[in-house]
């Protein structure tokens, strides 16, 4: 019998929201959108590569699922554990987070 075992610690929370991703290595923002995020993993979709092992920056703001009941900007430092064809020409990127650090509220 091969059983499947499930390492995420946090409860994900199903969440279509909009990430400002910047690679340390190689520079330059890529736009993604998340599938789900927790607080200490996420799942995202973006046009762009990147390579299993490698950090990067998300700015995003997390779902009330995750906070205090109001939504948050936060700024994550993670690590690519995973990446697969996404769906069309996107890529599946699983990321862990290593630290998350809350944005001060910006008015408009």
């Amino acid at each position: 019998m091969n059983a499947t075992i499930n390492r995420r610690s946090c409860q994900r929370v199903l969440a279509r929201v909009p990430v400002r991703v910047k690679r340390a290595v190689g520079g330059g923002e890529l736009s993604a959108e998340t599938r789900d995020v927790s607080t200490n993993g996420v799942f995202l979709y973006t046009e762009s590569h990147m390579a299993e092992g490698s950090d990067v920056e998300l700015v995003l703001m997390l779902p009330p699922e995750l906070t205090s009941g109001g939504k948050c900007w936060v700024c994550c430092h993670a690590r690519v554990l995973r990446v697969e064809q996404g769906p069309g020409t996107d890529f599946g990127i699983a990321a862990e987070i290593r630290r998350m650090d809350i944005l001060p509220e910006i008015p408009i």
